[in-house]
């Protein structure tokens, strides 16, 4: 095995520095509903509509988007500390006793959706491919619901909420 170039550590307190959106990763139904909070997403075309999310492959939530072929992305609103935390374990819920928290429909495709998002886009799958720790998915948008708000953000390893300019 290579060495690494830098440290774990450093690599993370690196990646701190980078603000990123707060959002859920979710898939399933009922009971086989799975979700993390991650900021690991971002577009990869408009044509066709798509995204690619990270995983860690060691979750529930990647063996089961694996298995459903279909995840849906939750952009959080600055008030959803609470449901970012209770999706990172903060709140030591697991599988399906996640969605306890929050409001939740379903997307017409199935995939759990989180009513006070700012955005819901439903996915399924076009490719999946391992890197380190992490699966990468990427999924072509076959729904999208929109609201109005300002995001949750994650940086210095903290929940913040965006502040105008000036």
């Amino acid at each position: 095995m290579a060495e690494m170039a830098i440290s774990t550590d450093l690599f993370r307190q690196s990646m701190a520095l980078f603000p990123s959106a707060v959002t859920l990763i979710t898939t399933g139904r009922g009971n086989a509903r799975r979700g993390i909070t991650a900021t690991a997403v971002c577009s990869v075309s408009d044509s066709p509509p798509s995204l690619l999310v990270c995983v860690n492959r060691k979750t529930a939530t990647c063996t089961a988007i694996s298995h459903t072929g279909g995840f849906s992305v939750q952009l959080l609103d600055d008030t959803s500390d609470e449901i970012a935390m209770a999706f990172a374990g903060g709140r030591r819920l697991e599988g399906a006793a996640k969605f306890g928290v929050g409001r939740w429909a379903d997307t017409t495709f199935g995939q759990p959706r989180l009513l006070t998002a700012l955005a819901c886009l439903s996915c399924r799958v076009l490719t999946e491919s391992d890197s380190g720790s992490h699966r990468i998915f990427v999924g072509e948008i076959e729904e999208a619901h929109l609201a109005p708000g300002d995001a949750l953000v994650y940086a210095r390893s903290r929940f913040r909420r965006l502040q105008a300019a000036g």
